[in-house]
This record gives C-alpha cells, sequence and structure tokens, in this order.
C-alpha cells in the first residue's frame, strides 16, 4: 500500500511548530491522528490512554471508523490481552477486544489492528491502533509510519500540556476541593432560604397571604435544590456514584420522549426533538435516562445564549443505540473534552465565575452510562456548539458476560 510520505512528514513538521496547537496536546492527538489515517490509507485509527494502576484505560482520539468510539472505557482485560513484550508494533486480531467491539469494527470495514505500544521511562501511557481494511500484512512502509506516530505520540507525552488526559488522584487536593465546591453551591441555596424564613418570621403580621405563599414557594423550591445537591454530593464521593441498577432492554426513543416532556419548564420550552419514529431496543436501566437527559440538557442550557434551540437526536449502529443532545452554546476546547467528565471540574473558576454549578452532571451521567456498559462523550459541534452523545448497547444482540458484565 502506498503511503503519503509527503504530506505526513509536513504535517508533523506543521504539528510540533504550531503554537496555537502546542497549548495543548489532546488537539495535537487529534491532527496527528488525522494525519496518519490519510498516510496509511486506513478506514480509522484511535489512541487509548491507559491507567498506570492497572484500572480501565480510554478511548482519548478516533478518526475515521473509530470516531464510534470516541470516549469508550478499555477494560484492563482487554488491556492485558492486547499489550505484549518484543516489538512495539505488532499485528492484533480484532477478537482480541472484544466482541462487541470486534464486530462493529468489522462491519465499518477494517480486518487487524496494527497496533503501536507507547512506551515512555519504562511505563506505556497509551497505545495507538491503525484498522487495516485487508487480511495483508503490514509493509515496512506501514511499520515505518506508525513508528513515527508512536514517536510523535511519546513526544507529545513528554512535552505537551494537558497529557495525560486521566490524571492521577490526589486525595487531599481531592478533599480541599470538595470542601471548596461543597461550600460555594450551598451558600446560595441556604442563604435564599434563610432570608425568606427570617423574613416570614420577623414580618409575618405586615406580610399579605400572596406574599407569604410566594416566600413558602420560594424555600421548597431552594429546599429541593439544596436535597438534590446534598444527594449528588453523596453520590460522587463514592466509587459506584449510583444506586443499584436494573438492567434489560427498553425502548429508547420512547424513555427519551417521555423524559423530554417532563424535563423543566424552562428547559422544554428551548428543547427540540428529531427522534426516529423507532429505534432497535437499547440494554440498560431505562429508569436513569430521566436523570442522564435532564443533566445533559442543563448543561447544554447553562452555556447557551437563550434564543439558542438544543437538538435531541438518536440513531444507532450494529452494537450500539445512541443519542445526542447538541447545542449553538460557547463549545468546548478540544483539549477540554474529557477534563469536563472530572468530578467537580468547571469551565472557570472562583467567586467571580459566570457558569453555576457544582461541576458533578457531567461525572455522574458519565459513571451512570458506564455502569451500564455504554458510554459518553462530548465533542466540539460543526458550526459552534457541543455535540453530547450517549451509547448504550443495542437489547436485540446477543451479548456474552464479558460485553455486558453479567457474570
Amino acid at each position: 500500500m502506498e503511503v503519503a510520505y509527503r504530506e505526513l512528514t509536513l504535517g508533523i513538521a506543521a504539528l510540533i511548530n504550531d503554537p496555537v496547537t502546542g497549548r495543548g496536546g489532546l488537539p495535537a492527538l487529534d491532527r496527528l491522528l488525522h494525519l496518519g489515517q490519510y498516510a496509511l490509507g486506513v478506514p480509522g485509527m484511535a489512541l487509548s490512554e491507559l491507567h498506570d494502576s492497572g484500572g480501565a484505560g480510554r478511548v482519548i482520539a478516533a478518526t475515521g471508523s473509530a470516531d464510534w468510539a470516541l470516549g469508550r472505557p478499555v477494560q484492563p482485560e482487554v488491556v492485558t490481552a492486547v499489550l505484549r513484550p518484543g516489538p512495539t508494533t505488532y499485528r492484533v486480531e480484532l477478537d482480541a477486544i472484544d466482541d462487541a467491539a470486534s464486530d462493529q469494527m468489522v462491519s465499518l470495514g477494517s480486518r487487524w489492528i496494527l497496533l503501536h505500544r507507547i512506551d515512555i521511562d519504562g511505563r506505556t501511557p497509551a497505545v495507538l491502533g491503525a484498522f487495516m481494511p485487508d487480511d495483508r500484512p503490514a509493509g515496512p512502509d506501514q511499520l515505518a509510519v506508525m513508528a513515527l506516530l508512536g514517536a510523535t505520540v511519546g513526544r507529545l507525552y513528554t512535552e505537551r500540556a494537558g497529557l495525560p488526559v486521566q490524571h492521577a488522584g490526589d486525595d487531599l487536593a481531592d478533599r480541599e476541593l470538595f470542601i471548596a465546591v461543597t461550600s460555594h453551591e450551598l451558600r446560595t441555596p441556604v442563604t435564599v432560604i434563610k432570608g425568606y424564613a427570617d423574613t416570614l418570621r420577623d414580618h409575618w403580621s405586615q406580610l399579605d397571604e400572596k406574599a407569604r405563599r410566594e416566600a413558602a414557594r420560594v424555600i421548597g423550591q431552594r429546599s429541593d435544590e439544596l436535597a438534590r445537591l446534598v444527594d449528588r454530593l453523596l453520590a460522587a464521593s463514592t466509587d459506584t456514584a449510583v444506586g443499584t441498577l436494573s438492567p434489560g432492554p427498553f425502548d429508547l426513543v420512547e424513555a427519551l420522549r417521555h423524559a423530554a416532556a417532563n424535563l423543566p419548564a424552562d428547559l422544554r420550552r428551548r428543547f427540540r426533538l428529531e427522534l426516529p419514529e423507532r429505534l432497535p431496543l437499547a440494554y440498560g436501566d431505562r429508569a436513569t435516562i430521566p436523570n442522564v437527559l435532564t443533566e445533559l440538557a442543563t448543561n447544554a442550557d447553562k452555556y447557551s445564549a437563550r434564543e439558542q434551540t438544543v437538538v435531541l437526536t438518536a440513531g444507532d449502529d450494529r452494537r450500539t443505540v445512541f443519542f445526542q443532545v447538541l447545542d449553538r452554546g460557547i463549545g468546548i476546547a478540544p483539549e477540554q473534552v474529557h477534563q469536563v467528565f472530572e468530578r467537580f471540574w468547571q469551565a472557570d473558576s472562583g467567586d467571580g465565575r459566570r457558569y453555576g454549578g457544582a461541576g458533578l452532571g457531567l461525572y455522574l451521567v458519565r459513571k451512570t452510562i458506564e455502569r451500564q456498559n455504554g458510554w459518553v462523550s462530548l465533542r466540539p459541534r460543526d458550526g459552534g456548539g457541543t455535540v453530547a452523545e450517549v451509547r448504550l448497547p443495542r437489547g436485540d444482540v446477543k451479548r456474552d458476560a464479558r460485553a455486558s458484565g453479567e457474570a
């Protein structure tokens, strides 16, 4: 297979020397994968970041036919199956991944993976994969390109800010952040509740019935907000993050329509549904869909101008059923698309920040969906704004214990 060496070398040189790309490592990785896909002439490429402690990794960049896997967890047993000693570039059969992913990639035109292990100072922070379109072995030119791409990834991990994407936990920093966010977010509802309660206590006789009812309404509303915030803080303080799930096949379109109809009025007014009549059944816990949709809709609403419409769409492919929440808000910087799922992460911080919230919504969405063997991703929307995508396994596809989590 002919390799586009000229385009690849010029592209990598521009990437390394580009001061804008140099601000963050994730945009550079994305550009590098696009260059590699074009140079190799393959359907798609993906870069998976691995966890130092042996936990689940994650697909942090993906192009072409692998784009659907962006944000997908990479389970420890899969990492064990694909990592090998010896040469850093080697062939991996698709069935070494898992049934769901391999079947999906085969349906999209791939036959096997040309894998490159990224080794830095005795550890392997990431693996790079090119999805090969036929059964022919990789030629020397393709192996050389993968070595060049791998070396460039290694350099980015050594020199660029924002890498690795998945940060190791810092218990002290997490505790301090928990205290800071909790005190900041509890302050507003507590202050409002106390203010209205003091008004009722001190000026009851001066208030008419309408004013008393309004004060009681606000106290009730803010109390509900406070209770929800406390529940979310408690959920975020544990690894499980969500309660007991009851997975099974369900109609995702019907669940989304019902959840959208029960959104708060201010969200419902700017929501536009572009849902198909029907989709294959999803496999998961239907009861979690309203909370997941509310969190994504709230996030879209928070960062969008009031006149902008938020769109809800859905679709399916060979192995998954998915839905998307699309907005025309301020968008998300490419280097932040994985940070937003961290606990307490905020687009801005401090008492002067423009956007409220505890930074827990997207964290809880990811934990909830991943416990159902699905995954969630955010990416910039063409023309401005953000696309939030949630994928769940199809309920009409045979699942084995490894793919379904039902051991």
